[in-house]
């Protein structure tokens, strides 16, 4: 029975995870695989921007932008469950080479229709496109060796595409910003033949690494619940419902609060945005040490009290503290999430389903959002109810690691 295959426990000394290489190390499959990556998380990291953009730039309101934003990253979502259908099936290659295409083609139509619907529903297309390619991408650096250094620089780079984006992007017109998105698709096209094929593993275990008293090594293949990926997946949902709905509407609350300077809040989220290279280097630390899951519950609850202290009203210094604490606690989480399913899922199903998990939380993030404000509760309440959201994940975490201390302890603490 599947159940009897759930139970573990660890008779060695000491218990780990043991790290394969596998195809997906080579370089030139990191380097596509990162580039992809950055690339298809494009849109999510210059929401603020955009969405300025489309209430100045096309007469959007504030609930418009909410539709509009939560149709994009919700695209990335859908296009993400499609590819974990087929990633274990077709090329890899084929797919991504479709995905860009449709996304290109959605990009360029939004810089002919520019009226609501349209864009709404060409933002949808946009985003399914990326979605795929994005999923192929991060479960690709999933089926490295070491995960969580895969995933930490490509939250490294993430840092400067960022700040490059939130320094760029406003210069722009919107025509611009959709072109420059066009680009940088177009550009990944010549170096496809870099990303493997297919991935050699289509199960969901793990390689345990046991040590005995006598320092003899040996290792286990230790089957996973099903539910694990599962909880891990639909945690990453509720804390982008937090980020969605955050980052979706922290430029435009700031610019409706009396006491803050525009311009000193456009120069704080280019700023803050560096804050996430530091997040880097710190999540890398700090996860060798002491694993995933325990500094992952920590960093949910942190996260979920500098969103919610702008619940009580935005100046120039609880934006600056919100902001920057904001971008250094996103690294940590997304390292330690990320690793957390590519730990347990070198196939790449699950892994392929994480975009898919925060586009569907970034639908309901600002759909929420914009529903709160809907209603006339303001933004107070929209930070508030992204509070709750976070603290929602850390629930699902806590629960999930301590069902792994009981029948995968290596695992619970993996690196």
């Amino acid at each position: 029975m599947a159940f009897l295959r759930m139970e573990y426990s660890v008779t060695s000394d000491m218990a780990s995870i043991a790290h394969r290489k596998t195809e997906f190390d080579d370089r030139r499959a990191v380097s596509i695989s990162l580039y992809l990556a950055i690339v298809g998380y494009g849109v999510l990291v210059g929401i603020p921007v955009i969405s300025t953009a489309w209430v100045t730039q096309l007469g959007f309101t504030e609930m418009q932008v909410g539709r509009v934003a939560g149709a994009d990253l919700g695209g990335l979502s859908v296009g993400a469950v499609f590819a974990s259908l087929l990633i274990r099936r077709l090329n890899r290659r084929w797919l991504v080479a479709g995905a860009i295409a449709t996304t290109v083609a959605a990009n360029g139509l939004c810089m002919i229709f520019v009226e609501y619907g349209a864009v709404l529903f060409l933002r949808l297309i946009a985003g399914f496109g990326s979605g795929i390619y994005t999923a192929i991408a991060v479960a690709s650096l999933g089926a490295t060796s070491r995960p969580a250094r895969a995933y930490n620089i490509m939250l490294f780079i993430f840092a400067f595409s960022q700040a490059f984006e939130l320094q760029v992007l406003p210069q722009l017109s919107i025509n611009g910003i959709y072109f420059v998105f066009v680009a940088f698709n177009l550009a990944a096209l010549p170096f496809l033949s870099w990303l493997p094929a297919r991935a050699s593993t289509t199960g969901l275990d793990v390689e345990v690494e046991e040590v005995d008293h006598t320092g003899q090594r040996s290792s286990t293949s230790v089957v996973v619940p099903a539910y694990v990926p599962w909880l891990c997946l639909a945690a990453i949902a509720a804390t982008y419902v937090n980020i969605g709905a955050y980052w979706t509407y922290i430029e435009l609350a700031s610019l409706a609060s009396p006491v803050t300077d525009p311009d000193w809040v456009g120069r704080v989220l280019v700023w803050a945005s560096f804050l996430s290279i530091v997040g880097c280097l710190v999540a890398t630390v700090i996860s060798n040490r002491y694993g995933l899951a325990r500094p992952l519950l920590i960093t949910l609850v942190s996260h979920a009290v500098i969103v919610g202290m702008l619940a009580f009203g935005i100046n120039n210094i609880n934006i600056v503290i919100s902001l920057f604490m904001f971008n250094f606690l996103w690294i940590f989480i997304d390292v330690y999430q990320s690793a957390t399913v590519a730990n347990v899922d070198k196939s790449g199903r699950y892994a392929a389903l994480m975009p898919a998990a925060v586009g569907f939380g970034q639908i309901l993030g600002p759909n929420i959002a914009a529903s709160i404000l809907g209603f006339g509760l303001g933004y107070g309440s929209v930070f508030l109810m992204s509070a709750v959201a976070s603290l929602t994940a850390m629930s699902i975490y806590g629960y999930m690691y301590l069902r792994l201390r009981q029948i995968i302890p290596a695992l619970a603490d993996a690196s």
